[in-house]
């Protein structure tokens, strides 16, 4: 865990952000699974984070979703593999894309007004069909 976490040319997590911690995966595995620790936790501490922008920590934290803390940790638990190390660069491998996500700025939204054929078409309809409707009604002996 020593070496740095390079997202972009511009994004590299120092090590001291992010901190591991392995647990007892769940699921089977035989006695496997109650004897080795091969599930990760990885906790990366973004709302501390100085190599983040405060635009990228915003969409970080809302892609996230609940597996932000309320103390600005993103955490995020790896049990796929049975092997350690493979879980590992799995939990690496997910946070770099997620953070990758988040520094895409979405686009604006242009709002747009319909053209005038589309108005006539929908208001011909409207009244075609409301004749139809006032054709149901009961007819006038006079």
């Amino acid at each position: 865990m020593a070496e740095p976490l390079k997202i972009t040319d511009e994004i590299t997590l120092q090590p001291w952000e992010m901190t591991e911690q392995f647990v007892r995966a769940s699921g089977p595995g035989g006695q496997n699974v109650n004897k080795v620790s091969s599930a990760v936790e990885l906790r990366f501490e973004a709302a501390r984070s100085p190599n983040l922008p405060s635009a990228v920590k915003a969409r970080l934290k809302r892609l996230a979703g609940r597996r932000w803390s309320d103390s600005g940790t993103l955490i995020l638990q790896v049990d796929e593999t049975r092997s350690q190390s493979r879980n590992r660069e799995i939990a690496r491998t997910r946070l770099a894309e997620l953070i990758r996500k988040a520094t895409v700025a979405p686009k604006k939204r242009r709002p747009t007004r319909p053209t005038k054929g589309s108005v006539e078409r929908r208001l011909a309809a409207k009244k075609n069909r409301s004749s139809v409707k006032s054709m149901r009604g009961k007819v006038q002996d006079d």
